[in-house]
């Protein structure tokens, strides 16, 4: 199967973030566009997560650890690890989970 982003439509998933989503049997690529000051509360899941900072600084805390993260970092987050995250400005991020993220959908 092919996509093409620009017509891939994007949700809301939390206020601020707006992701264009993709799902295959076994992973979930979520392009975000996040408006600055957005912010996600502290969760974990079940999902290996790697998150990829595209464009804008974005605070992220792994595990307690608060770091601010730029374009070009790339951030992998094991499974159950709690985290959490708020956009310093507005930013594109790319998060690949696997297994899918099936309350993406």
């Amino acid at each position: 199967m092919n996509y093409k982003l620009s017509d891939i439509t994007p949700k809301e998933i939390m206020p601020g973030y707006h992701g264009k989503l993709v799902h295959t049997q076994n992973t979930s690529l979520a392009f975000w566009e996040v408006e600055e000051g957005a912010e996600v509360p502290e969760h974990s899941h079940m999902n290996e997560q790697i998150m990829h900072v595209i464009e804008g600084e974005f605070e992220f805390t792994l595990d307690g650890n608060t770091q601010v993260y730029h374009p070009g970092d790339i951030v992998v987050i094991a499974p159950h690890l709690k985290h959490s995250g708020k956009a310093l400005t507005p930013c594109k991020l790319l998060d690949v989970f696997s297994p899918t993220r099936e309350e993406y959908r």
